[in-house]
């Protein structure tokens, strides 16, 4: 019987392979495990044009209507997540091609925005640094983060999580976002800001945990980054599309906010030369927030299940 082909893509700690059982599918499916980012269409029809199955990791390679059309052999997509707003799903659809997804953990964001927030906080990207280069000992002063404000765009799971840490840290905690009640702030342990104005003016630290869609693209641009305490950071472990880059980046070499802090970029990977890379005060990490042990097998294991559902004619997790 003719093996189906299976290519994992974006696999960039080589993780894939020891975190799932897939030589079980062995006998029906080929799988091959993809290490380098293929960034345009061309390399990547040339070196999955033969596949059958396609494994993605969150939106690292997305997957327009223009794609599928060149990818005739598709039959079954499985993303991380679901949700991944790089997919075209009606262009999937027309294709013939199957789409399902996996579970993903809200608890490693959250964990991620709280490195964040402490490493701007408290400097220690930078004084590490000088430790390590035998450079000055204590150069800066910590921003306190008790008694001090934590504005939340969005109070989701995620958003609800870094609430219940900011708490523990003794900040009040303020919450807005388009449809956000103040009962619903209440449940989320947030104190409801009427505006996000409001939000952003009295925040000592802003973080962002909204979807992003046609209400929130540039959601956070130049006026927006202006209302904020010069004194006040930004972090963004969301997706970039909600914070204006151009703005961003003025807004870090001018000083209109003490620094940011970012896991999501535009283009990821993030071009070598990209002015974000050296900008001043800005803490960036690459799109780390889900990469722990527990999604990733959680992601592998349930692609493995995916594929098997699929060649038993009863695919689960669909994606609509």
């Amino acid at each position: 019987m003719t093996r189906l082909r299976c290519a994992v893509l974006d696999d960039y700690q080589d993780a894939a392979r020891s975190l799932a059982d897939w030589p079980r599918i062995d006998t029906r499916v080929e799988t091959r495990f993809l290490t380098a980012h293929l960034a345009s269409h061309d390399a990547l029809v040339d070196a999955v044009g033969d596949c059958e199955i396609l494994v993605v990791m969150r939106e690292r390679t997305p997957f327009p209507a223009e794609l599928f059309a060149r990818l005739p052999r598709l039959r079954l997509l499985i993303t991380s997540g679901m949700r991944n707003a790089s997919l075209d799903l009606a262009a999937a659809a027309r294709h013939g091609v199957t789409v399902c997804g996996t579970a993903s953990n809200s608890e490693p964001p959250a964990e991620l925005t709280w490195a964040l927030i402490l490493g701007l906080a408290r400097h220690i990207v930078p004084e590490n640094n000088a430790l390590r280069s035998d450079g000055p000992w204590q150069r800066t002063v910590g921003a306190d983060l008790h008694g001090r404000r934590l504005g939340l765009l969005g109070l989701g799971r995620i958003g609800q999580k870094v609430a219940r840490v900011g708490s523990a840290f003794g900040m009040e905690v303020l919450a807005w976002s388009p449809r956000l009640t103040p009962e619903r702030a209440a449940e989320g342990g947030a104190v409801f800001a009427s505006s996000k104005e409001e939000l952003l003016e009295r925040s000592d630290v802003v973080s962002i945990h909204l979807v992003l869609g046609d209400r929130t693209r540039n959601l956070i641009g130049e006026a927006e980054l202006r209302r904020m305490p010069r004194t006040a950071y930004l972090v963004n472990t969301s997706r970039a599309g909600i914070v204006d880059q151009t703005a961003l980046l003025t807004a870090l070499r001018e000083g209109w906010i003490a620094g940011a802090g970012a896991d999501v970029f535009e283009t990821e990977p993030l071009p070598a030369g990209d002015p974000l890379r050296t900008a001043p005060g800005f803490l960036a990490l690459p799109h780390l927030g889900y990469v722990t042990r527990r999604n990733y097998e959680g992601y592998f294991q349930q692609a493995v299940e995916n594929i098997e559902a699929y060649l038993a004619d009863s695919p689960v997790r669909l994606l609509s």
